[in-house]
């Protein structure tokens, strides 16, 4: 029991909720309405399991970086807190999970199964060699909706599966855009080691003025999205809602005073997909 509360320490679980709001808003869209029973609980199974491969794998590979860098010198992985063995049991064990879920949910989501694999442990390596690594999480993000819309589905390259693909550019800008933020706080330790970032690369400030771009973009991707599911009232109020939490971040972090960056990437990031989920649902059931 000790070994699994310090995984779920390694990979913070806790945020896995905060995470599900992204497959949910594909599966939900797909279903116009409600999904079955069993696609709801294996779309969640397969998230989770995803982004538990994802974060495990990232702490696997990064851990010699992470013990050098201050801000990660004390992750369990690095301190011993849990050991390298019970960090790949938990990464294979989650990965087989999230093959039985695709299994479970179709031909289609078991057929590319093997590239979002490639995709959820390559990422981990992004950093070392392209400043583009923030998209590409933001990318690898964007899966989640995208495999959740082929689950309900079973379909991806139909005119009618345009939704899809629209969740997946939305939630690459999206989330590059928050980890653009985020990567501010590693400047030096990323230019010291070698480490691939556009805040590395090119400066904070030009960072945050592309992330508040990466987030203009996924808000207009949103407005068309909303149009073109003719969606209602509670939608273009959860959108406005959202904007307006776009700006209390963008707000929170300047060049030169990054101290609210955990509350600008989690917390608010965490209330941007909460709310933008209600307001899918609202559009949904009450029109």
């Amino acid at each position: 029991m000790k070994s699994l509360r310090d995984f779920l320490e390694l990979i913070k679980f806790e945020h896995t909720i905060f995470a599900l709001p992204f497959a949910y808003l594909g599966m939900f869209i797909a279903a116009d309405g409600l999904p079955t029973w069993h696609q709801f609980i294996w779309i969640t199974i397969a998230m989770a399991a995803a982004r538990t491969v994802a974060m495990a794998f990232n702490r696997i590979a990064d851990r010699h970086f992470d013990a050098l860098n201050p801000r990660t010198y004390n992750r369990p992985l690095v301190s011993g807190k849990i050991t390298l063995r019970t960090a790949w049991f938990g990464t294979i064990l989650a990965a087989i999970i999230l093959i039985l879920a695709a299994a479970q949910l179709g031909r289609l989501p078991l057929i590319l199964l093997p590239g979002a694999l490639i995709v959820l442990f390559g990422y981990s390596y992004t950093k070392r060699f392209t400043w583009m690594t923030h998209f590409l999480l933001g990318f690898t993000d964007g899966l989640a909706p995208m495999g959740a819309w082929v689950a309900v589905r079973g379909s991806l390259f139909q005119s009618t599966d345009l939704p899809a693909w629209l969740l997946l550019v939305i939630v690459t800008f999206w989330i590059g855009g928050f980890d653009l933020i985020y990567a501010c706080q590693d400047v030096e330790f990323d230019r010291r080691d070698g480490l691939q970032s556009i805040p590395a690369r090119f400066g904070v400030d030009l960072a945050l003025k592309l992330s508040i771009l990466a987030h203009l973009i996924s808000v207009g991707l949103l407005a068309w999205l909303g149009l073109f599911l003719s969606f209602g009232a509670p939608y273009w109020i959860g959108l406005i809602i959202a904007v307006g939490l776009f700006i209390w971040e963008h707000r929170l972090v300047k060049p030169g005073d990054l101290t609210h960056i955990n509350l600008a990437f989690f917390n608010i990031n965490s209330y941007i997909s909460i709310t933008l989920f209600i307001a899918v649902l609202g559009a949904l059931f009450i029109g």
